[in-house]
């Protein structure tokens, strides 16, 4: 029987395990999309790549007891993590086709920054002055990355750090509501979203995909799938503040399948403010694992 949510942890170590290897899946999902930008629509990517992810869905359900653990409970809110779901994925497809996939993966890494400077709008959350200060700090990370400089800003890497935006709202949803759904319930639910979303997108053109382009596709899908119920699976199992530092190991992967494939490096002001957004995202989460342990006595 799945045992609830608490206010604390239910396996610090199975819910790194589950943010690790989803990393490893998701970040080759990542490199798939990038290849096939080049031949079709991302509205027929995220449609067909969604098809596919509903074959882990399946075997996850019959695992967690058939069709039954299929049903939501907070329609509202689960179509809210949707929503945020398809367009921080739109985005973030969308932005491989200008980028680098290093590029990509170090904007992913600004969600503790974006969630601490909201904190006192969106969560009523005082934020002392060490935190702001490591916000500052990775708000300068971001400046080196993007480059804003006399020869223009280097709009493309904006598309992948607006979803990241998107990304921090689904988390937040996600830890919400893991008390009470199902983690496969709620990966049905967002990929039939997707695949809705981008069926709608029909109308503007759509191409063939050949027959590599289908195999990369069925092997995304099933990727994305069990990438997405392990991060959710992570987000039941153990506190957000826990798991989340183990994204950064997603980079490594990133910049390795980045060269194998393209032959792609990230540069120096892409190295530089990744680490500043990575040192102040780490900081941020200790801050935040001190304030929950002297909340707690």
């Amino acid at each position: 029987m799945r045992r609830p949510v608490t206010s604390g942890s239910i396996s610090p170590t199975g819910g790194i395990a589950c943010i690790l290897l989803g990393g490893v899946f998701l970040t080759t999902n990542d490199a798939a999309m990038k290849w096939l930008t080049d031949t079709c629509p991302v509205g027929e990517i995220m449609t067909l790549r969604g098809l596919f992810a509903f074959l882990p869905v399946a075997f996850f359900a019959w695992r967690a007891g058939g069709w039954r653990s299929l049903r939501v409970r907070h329609f509202h809110a689960q179509s809210a993590r949707a929503l945020f779901f398809v367009a921080s994925s739109f985005l973030w497809v969308f932005g491989l086709t200008f980028l680098p996939l290093a590029d990509s993966m170090a904007a992913t890494f600004t969600g503790p920054i974006m969630i601490t400077a909201l904190a006192p709008l969106l969560l009523g959350e005082t934020v002392g002055w060490r935190r702001w200060t490591a916000v500052l700090v990775g708000f300068g990370g971001v400046l080196l990355m993007i480059r804003p400089t006399g020869d223009g800003l280097r709009v493309a890497m904006l598309l992948p750090l607006v979803s990241v935006m998107g990304g921090v709202a689904r988390d937040i949803i996600t830890r919400r509501i893991a008390s009470s759904e199902s983690s496969v319930g709620t990966l049905a639910f967002t990929t039939a979203a997707a695949c809705l979303f981008g069926l709608a997108t029909l109308p503007f053109g759509w191409v063939v995909p050949g027959a590599r382009d289908w195999l990369i596709l069925a092997v995304s899908g099933v990727l994305m799938g069990a990438a997405h119920f392990l991060y959710i699976e992570a987000l039941r199992l153990a506190e957000a503040v826990i798991v989340m530092p183990f994204k950064y190991f997603n980079m490594v992967w990133a910049v390795a399948l980045g060269f194998a494939i393209w032959g792609d490096l990230p540069d120096r002001w892409v190295i530089g403010g990744t680490i500043l957004v990575v040192l102040s995202g780490l900081y941020i989460m200790h801050r935040e694992a001190l304030r929950r342990r002297q909340g707690a006595t």
